[in-house]
């Protein structure tokens, strides 16, 4: 076979409980365990069999898959046998998500920093973020479905911090009939340009009182009631999806992680669950020989997660808490649907890689903020959960968690441009009490007026270029050229 052609493995996907550990198959519309409510994985029964090629073939084939330009196999579907190797050629939507770059750091942010840096740039992605991972594998398996069952109308449902809901919308938008789109944000939680953005694309936008958690409860009653396509992180083809991050990762270091760091948001607890499932595929067919350090970082803000981790191993006990305004406005969310996915995974991660290859830490929403600034003003574009990462490593330096050797890589999940009121918020000092921001002297950066507006209105244009640019001048100190 070609390594353009589309490939021949298929697989059996089936819905894995992870409370009663109850199997349902893949040609149903679930997201919560008929039988007890937990949260599923999708497991393929038949994965034993992709051991038939050893990880050095798996590695040739995926490197090789990089230069093909056939649709279905771009993306996250280059790696189409470990993603969802159940969907036909026809039903794969491929936007041109994935294949995001992992820059290396400057120098000057390494010294400032005190360690190697890289970070993954998902805001590079169709909607300007990570979310477009798991949305392209959820369209092409809803594709897939109402073909199958010849439906003539679906709705496709999410709430959302403001990421997921313009991921939906577009892909919606895409697809096309019978999928149409619908999202419930939280009133007056999202920025200007996440509400712009389902618009945009055409969803019928819903604001619901209150914060994301409010908004989930609502869409939950609807998928456990009605036949509507819920697009949340607890769908588990869009954890499926997101799994690509971690292929991508790898394949971008030659498939050697052994002295990397991975930094990751936790949010609603569903990019950590994938990276984590992805890993310990990789690493099940020899693809990869040894795993990350992983860390989820979580603001002070809303951190059910790092509350849950920082309790003595055999005493743990779970508990949503109520969270408080975040600049990572996808951290804003106290009860994450993925939860029992990390805790069941992040107990295989470690009984692989060992105690401590899994942790969680707390950062503040200054930190937050400041670590955002100091990302972009050594040539990044990340956004405030980019920012949040990188306070996470600075943490895990400060506590003595990480390998001074290692390279942190960093999940950038957004644009920079999907969060830059928070950046004006802080230039400006308008910050509401509850984020608990004081902005610094050495952060501020805001415009200068170099000449009176009046001198305009009493100068023709060119005299007027000529004391403007004089005033310049005398700001930054010029000299003149030398004859």
């Amino acid at each position: 076979m070609s390594i353009h052609d589309f490939p021949a493995y298929r697989g059996v996907l089936e819905y894995v409980c992870l409370q009663c550990q109850a199997r349902y198959p893949q040609d149903e519309l679930l997201y919560t365990c008929p039988d007890c409510g937990g949260v599923f994985l999708l497991e393929d029964s038949r994965q034993e069999s992709l051991k038939e090629l050893s990880g050095a073939q798996w590695r040739e084939r995926f490197d090789a898959r990089a230069a093909v330009k056939r649709r279905a196999l771009r993306g996250i579907f280059r790696f189409y046998e470990l993603i969802a190797p159940v969907l036909d050629e026809q039903d794969i939507v491929y936007l041109g998500e994935g294949q995001t770059p992992i820059i290396p750091s400057s120098p000057a942010l390494n010294t400032a920093v005190g360690h190697t840096v890289a970070m993954k740039n998902d805001g590079q992605n169709p909607s300007a973020s990570f979310k477009d991972r798991g949305m392209a594998c959820a369209f092409s398996y809803l594709q897939s479905m109402a073909r199958a069952n010849d439906w003539d109308q679906l709705l496709t449902i999410c709430a959302s911090t403001g990421d997921t809901s313009a991921a939906a919308a577009l892909y919606a938008a895409y697809v096309g009939a019978p999928l149409t789109s619908v999202v419930l944000l939280p009133a007056g939680k999202v920025t200007e340009q996440q509400l712009a953005q389902p618009l945009g694309s055409g969803a019928v936008v819903l604001e619901v009182p209150g914060v994301f958690d409010d908004c989930m409860r609502v869409v939950e009653y609807l998928a456990d009631n009605y036949r509507v396509a819920l697009l949340n992180s607890k769908n588990p083809w869009r954890i499926l999806g997101q799994e690509s991050y971690a292929y991508e990762v790898a394949q971008w270091y030659d498939w050697n992680l052994s002295d990397k760091a991975l930094f990751v948001p936790i949010g609603n607890a569903g990019n950590i669950t994938a990276i984590m499932s992805g890993l310990l595929k990789m690493h099940d067919l020899g693809i990869i020989t040894a795993l990350p350090q992983l860390f989820g970082v979580q603001t002070a803000h809303a951190d059910p997660v790092f509350q849950y981790y920082r309790q003595p191993p055999e005493s743990r006990s779970y508990s949503p808490v109520e969270v408080k305004p975040s600049v990572a406005q996808a951290a804003m969310i106290g009860n994450p649907v993925s939860f029992p996915r990390v805790r069941t995974l992040a107990e295989r991660y470690e009984q692989v890689a060992g105690d401590g290859s899994f942790q969680v830490v707390q950062v503040q929403e200054q930190a937050i903020m400041e670590s955002m600034l100091l990302a972009n003003r050594h040539g990044h574009i990340a956004c405030t959960q980019g920012g949040e990462c990188l306070a996470g490593l600075l943490r895990a330096k400060e506590e003595g968690r990480i390998d001074h050797k290692t390279t942190a890589v960093l999940d950038a999940t957004a644009h920079s441009l999907k969060f830059i009121g928070f950046q004006d918020r802080y230039f400006q000092n308008t910050f509401a009490p509850e984020y608990g921001i004081t902005p610094q002297a050495q952060w501020q950066n805001r415009p200068e007026t170099v000449i009176d507006p009046e001198v305009k209105n009493r100068l023709a244009a060119d005299a007027f270029a000529r004391e403007a640019a004089q005033a310049v001048v005398e700001r930054l100190g010029l000299e003149g050229k030398e004859d």
